[in-house]
């Protein structure tokens, strides 16, 4: 059912816990399942990410989506960061199921949601960045 990366990243979930102090944080949630998923970002003068850390509150794929898109935006760019899609972070773990692939979508949501914090801390634009949605289930979103 689940992929060995998607396994590893659940048993042993990169970045995982809280930065002090962060540049942004994003946090987003499921209404439906139940899965809330908050990403902390530090990001430098030069607008790159130093350290990404997660919490979430979720099922499995939930913690390995959330691991994955931390270690996939670590390093990166605001930019970059802002590539990183719910496709890029299944393909990265090797798929999910399709009842699952809302943790994906979650990720993605979070880590845009800390980089809209970012922004309005920095009163500062991200060209591409759209104003996040609390609640992936908001109109503009499918599975």
């Amino acid at each position: 059912m689940y992929s060995e990366k998607v396994m590893d990243h659940f048993t042993n979930p990169r970045n995982m816990g809280e930065i002090e102090n962060p540049s942004g944080v994003g946090t987003v949630g499921n209404a439906k399942c139940g899965d809330i998923m908050r990403i902390y970002l530090d990001i430098d003068e030069n607008q790159v990410i130093r350290e990404c850390r997660f919490k979430t509150f979720g099922c499995g794929a939930a913690v390995a989506t959330s691991s994955m898109a931390t270690e996939l935006v670590k390093g990166k760019t605001i930019e970059e960061a802002l590539e990183v899609t719910n496709q890029a972070v299944m393909e990265a773990l090797g798929g999910l199921p399709a009842v699952k692939v809302h943790c994906s979508l979650l990720a993605e949501e979070a880590v845009h949601a800390a980089l809209w914090d970012y922004a309005q801390k920095n009163n500062i634009e991200i060209p591409g960045l759209k104003k996040p949605k609390n609640d992936i289930h908001e109109e503009g979103h499918s599975i």
